[in-house]
C-alpha cells in the first residue's frame, strides 16, 4: 500500500508485521508446541529493522534473538529489549567487554576465547550463559565434532560459565542431500554420548529454515528461522510445505519525467539508446540504496500496477524507468521495486536472479538508507518508523564528546522525536554509564521516611535519648541481573564508595554520626520484596566495606533480565544532634515521590532543600505543616545523577 502524502519519504521499505506474524504462525505449526525458537534478527533483521522485528517476534512466541555480532545485541539492549541476545558467529576478545555489560550470550568455539572469557567474568563478578558452536560439516564457525566433547568437558569446569546451549549449522539445508544427513547424525551421535556421560546442556538447535522444511527428524528442542520469517522460501522446491508471506516491500516515487527523442542516450555511458520517442521516469533510488548495479538495463519496476523497465545504468543515487506504454503516470506515483502493485509483483527471489545472486542479500541490501516504516491492520500509522542504527556509545567522556551529543539532541528532537530519545540514552549511557556493567535505569521511586522519637530508658552509653527511631520504606521499578543482591551498610564515604563498585549492591545506606551507633546492631533491613513477593535474607556479615545483608532466591532466576518492582523497609537511628535527612537519586530515574513524616518525632521548622537535574527538574511540594513534607516528580519525567533532596530542622 501507499503512504500517505504527508508521509512520503524520498524513497522507503514497508514492513507488513501482519505477514510476519503469519510466518511466525506457520513456523510455530511446523515445528510443533514443544519446540521452542529463536528468532534470528542479524544483518539489521534481514534488512527489516531488527528492533520492531524483535519485538513483535518476543510477543509472538520466540525465547531468544540471534545475532551477528557484540554491537547488534547492544543496540537491541539499549532499545529496551531485556529477551536473551545469542551471538551466532564467533566473538572476538575486544567484544569481551560489551558482552559482559550487556549480558549477551556468546557462541563459544575456541579453547583461548573462552579462557579469556572466563577470567574477565570472574574480575567483574559476573557469570554468564553461553552456547557451544559445533562444526558438522558446515566448514566455517564452531569446534570440529570430533574434538568436541573434549571441548565441552574443558569448559564446564569454568565457573562462571554455564552451559546453556550447543547447535551445528547445515551446508545445504535447502535441499535434500546425503550431506545434510550426515551432519545431523553426526550432531545427534554427539548429544547422546554427552547424555551417556551425565552432562546436560539444556538447549540444543540445528533446525534453521531450510532443515525444518526438509529435515523434521533433526528437530531438536530450539529451532532458529530467519529467511522463512521473512517470507522467503529457502528454494523454490520447498513452496509446497509451508505457507508464506512476504513481509518486505520497497518503495520510492516518481521525481521527474522528460521526453526523448528517438536516439537519445540514457545515463552513464549512454549504455541505452532510445529507439524510439520515450518518455523516461527519474527515481531517486541506486546502487547506493542497495539497488545493483548489475541490475542495470535488465531490472523492472511496477507504476501503476504495470512493470516498467530499468534503462540505462544504475547510477549511485538515480535511476531511469523507460515509462513510454503507461502515459497517464505522473511525478509523485509510487513505484515498487520490491513487493506488489495492484496485479504484479516483483519478489526478492526475481531480483536475485537477475542480479545473479540470492535473496538473502537482496534483502540485506535493498533501502539500506531508507526509513522502515511499519504496518499492521493495513495502517501505516499503527507503528511509528524506527531507528535502523542507534548509535552505540563508547567510553569515551571528553567535553566536546558531550557537547556535541547534546547540541546533535537538542537540534534533532525537533524533528525526530524517536532519534532525540535515541541520542537522550546515549547521554546518559556517557554521562553516568560504567565500562563494566550496562548502565541502570530505574522508574517509581518512591521514598518513605518515618522519624520518631526512641521510647525514654535509663541513661547509658549511647542510650536512646541521644537518638531518633527512623524507619524507611523504599520502592522503585528496574530491571534485575542477578538473582542474588545485597544491602549494604556503610560508617564511612570510603566504605560506601566500596559498595557502590559492587554490582551486587542493590541498596546501600550511610549510617549517621553517632559515635556509639553499632551497624549490625543499629540497621535493620526488616523486609524486601520483589513484585510483591517476600524475598528471604540470606546472610548477614560485617566486612571491611561495612555491614552487608544478602537476599535473594532460586525463583528469582526466572525474573532476570525483566523489570520487577523492588520494596525494601529499614530500621535504624538518626543521632539527634545531626539535623539533616538526605535522599540522593545515584541512578537515572523516572519519577520521584519523597515522604518526610515527622509528626512524632516533634522536630521544629521542618524545611527542604532540592537539587534536581534533568528536562523539568522542578518538583511539585506539598505537606501538612508539623506533620509532613511531599516532594514529587511526574513518573514521565527523568531526573539525573546526583539529584535529590535534604531535610533540615531545629530540635
Amino acid at each position: 500500500m501507499s503512504l500517505k502524502n504527508e508521509q512520503k519519504y524520498r524513497s522507503w521499505v514497508e514492513v507488513d508485521l501482519d505477514n510476519f506474524i503469519g510466518n511466525l504462525k506457520e513456523i510455530k505449526r511446523l515445528i510443533g508446541p514443544q519446540v521452542d525458537f529463536m528468532q534470528v534478527v542479524k544483518a539489521d533483521a534481514y534488512g527489516h529493522g531488527a528492533i520492531e522485528i524483535s519485538n513483535i517476534a518476543l510477543k509472538n512466541g520466540a525465547r531468544m534473538l540471534g545475532v551477528a555480532n557484540a554491537d547488534e545485541g547492544v543496540q537491541l539492549r539499549i532499545s529496551g529489549i531485556e529477551a536473551p541476545i545469542v551471538i551466532l558467529g564467533p566473538s572476538t576478545v575486544a567484544e569481551i567487554e560489551q558482552i559482559i555489560k550487556y549480558n549477551l550470550t556468546p557462541s563459544v568455539s575456541d579453547a583461548a576465547f573462552a579462557k579469556k572469557l572466563h577470567k574477565a567474568l570472574e574480575n567483574s563478578g559476573h557469570k554468564l550463559p553461553v552456547h557451544i558452536e559445533v562444526d558438522t560439516g558446515m566448514g566455517r564457525c564452531g569446534i570440529m565434532h570430533s574434538e568436541a566433547l573434549k571441548f565441552i568437558m574443558k569448559i564446564s569446569k569454568f565457573s562462571n560459565i554455564a552451559l546453556e546451549g550447543i547447535f551445528s549449522h547445515f551446508a545445504s539445508s535447502e535441499v535434500v542431500i546425503p550431506y545434510n544427513k550426515n551432519q545431523g547424525q553426526l550432531f545427534h551421535d554427539l548429544l547422546v554420548r554427552l547424555k551417556s556421560l551425565n552432562i546436560t546442556i539444556p538447549i540444543r538447535h540445528m533446525e534453521n529454515s531450510g532443515a525444518i522444511l526438509n529435515y523434521p527428524e533433526f528437530k531438536l528442542n530450539m529451532a532458529r528461522p530467519g529467511i522463512m520469517t521473512y517470507g522467503i522460501y529457502p528454494s523454490p522446491d520447498n513452496e509446497s510445505r509451508a505457507k508464506l508471506s512476504p513481509v518486505m516491500s520497497f518503495k520510492t516515487s516518481i521525481v521527474l519525467l522528460k521526453a526523448f527523442p528517438e536516439g537519445y542516450g540514457i545515463g552513464y555511458g549512454s549504455t541505452y539508446i532510445t529507439s524510439r520517442k520515450t518518455r523516461i521516469a527519474t527515481i531517486p533510488v541506486g546502487y547506493g540504496d542497495g539497488y545493483g548495479f548489475i541490475l542495470s538495463n535488465q531490472g523492472e519496476a511496477l507504476i501503476r500496477g504495470k512493470r516498467a523497465p530499468i534503462v540505462g545504468r544504475v547510477s549511485m543515487d538515480l535511476c531511469t524507468i523507460d515509462v513510454t506504454y503507461i502515459p497517464d503516470c505522473k511525478v509523485g506515483d509510487e513505484v515498487v521495486l520490491l513487493g506488489k502493485q495492484g496485479k504484479e509483483y516483483i519478489s526478492a527471489n526475481e531480483i536475485a536472479a537477475k542480479a545473479k545472486t540470492i535473496s538473502y542479500e537482496v534483502l540485506c541490501a535493498l533501502g539500506k538508507r531508507a526509513p522502515r516504516v511499519f504496518l499492521q491492520k493495513g495502517k501505516t500509522d499503527a507503528v511509528e518508523p524506527r531507528l535502523r542504527r542507534i548509535f552505540v556509545p563508547d567510553e569515551e567522556k571528553s567535553i566536546s564528546r558531550i557537547d556535541n551529543i547534546i547540541r546533535h539532541c537538542l537540534q534533532t528532537r525537533a524533528r525526530d522525536e524517536e532519534l532525540g530519545n535515541a541520542i537522550y540514552y546515549e547521554m546518559f549511557e556517557t554521562l553516568f554509564g560504567k565500562e563494566d556493567r550496562q548502565l541502570e535505569l530505574r522508574s517509581c521511586f518512591r521514598y518513605n521516611i518515618r522519624i520518631a522519637q526512641l521510647p525514654k530508658v535509663k541513661k547509658t552509653v549511647g542510650h536512646s535519648n541521644d537518638y531518633f527511631h527512623v524507619n524507611t520504606h523504599v520502592e522503585y521499578k528496574k530491571t534485575i541481573r542477578n538473582n542474588i543482591f545485597m544491602i549494604g551498610c556503610a560508617l564511612n564515604n570510603s566504605q560506601l564508595a566500596a559498595l557502590f563498585e559492587d554490582p551486587l549492591c542493590e541498596y546501600r545506606w550511610l549510617l549517621s554520626d553517632g559515635k556509639d551507633l553499632v551497624m549490625e546492631r543499629d540497621f535493620t533491613v526488616e523486609r524486601v520484596r520483589i513484585d510483591n513477593e517476600d524475598i528471604p535474607i540470606i546472610e548477614t556479615k560485617k566486612t571491611k566495606r561495612g555491614y552487608e545483608v544478602w537476599c535473594g532466591t532460586e525463583a528469582l532466576k526466572e525474573k532476570i533480565n525483566s523489570e520487577v518492582k523492588i520494596e525494601i523497609e529499614i530500621a535504624t537511628k538518626q543521632a539527634k544532634d545531626n539535623k539533616i535527612f538526605p535522599v540522593y537519586l545515584i541512578y537515572p530515574t523516572r519519577g520521584v515521590d519523597v515522604n518526610f513524616n515527622y509528626e512524632k518525632a516533634k522536630l521544629k521548622n521542618v524545611r527542604e532543600e532540592s537539587f534536581f537535574a534533568g528536562r523539568h527538574p522542578q518538583p511539585s511540594i506539598s505537606g501538612s505543616k508539623g506533620k509532613s513534607i511531599d516532594i514529587k516528580i511526574s513518573d514521565k519525567e527523568w531526573i539525573f545523577p546526583t539529584s535529590g533532596v535534604i531535610f533540615i530542622w531545629d530540635v
